[in-house]
């Protein structure tokens, strides 16, 4: 049974800094290129990051590049996003899946329950 449970978001002033965690089980997480997405109100989910499945490329949204840094942990089958300098439009609820999931459906057709991000005074 394929889990993706995000976790480290929440209210934060905006230039601060924040780092989520993705907990997967159930896939083969080491043969997988991964991604971060997001979701703000009244918009669609959009990619955020994406990582090769051995690190050995990362590919960010263009307003995120020299803000975010996307990284795994294949041992611990675990993603990552560091967050900095963080502005009021990066406010979503971010979710981690497989790469492409946005045309390809998350893995198995699971997405998880996502962690709210809120960058406001």
């Amino acid at each position: 049974q394929v889990q993706l449970v995000e976790s480290g978001g929440g209210l934060v002033q905006p230039g601060g800094s924040l780092t989520l965690s993705c907990t997967t089980s159930g896939f083969p997480f080491s043969e997988s290129a991964m991604s971060w997405y997001r979701q703000a109100p009244g918009k669609g989910r959009e990619l955020v990051a994406e990582i090769t499945k051995y690190s050995s490329r990362t590919t960010y949204e263009e307003s995120v590049k020299g803000r975010f840094t996307i990284s795994r942990d294949n041992g611990a089958k675990t993603l990552a996003l560091q967050m900095n300098s963080l502005k009021p439009e990066d406010t979503a609820v971010y979710y981690c899946n497989r790469a492409f999931a946005l045309t390809l459906g998350g893995i198995a057709g699971v997405w998880g329950q996502g962690t709210q991000v809120t960058v406001s005074e």
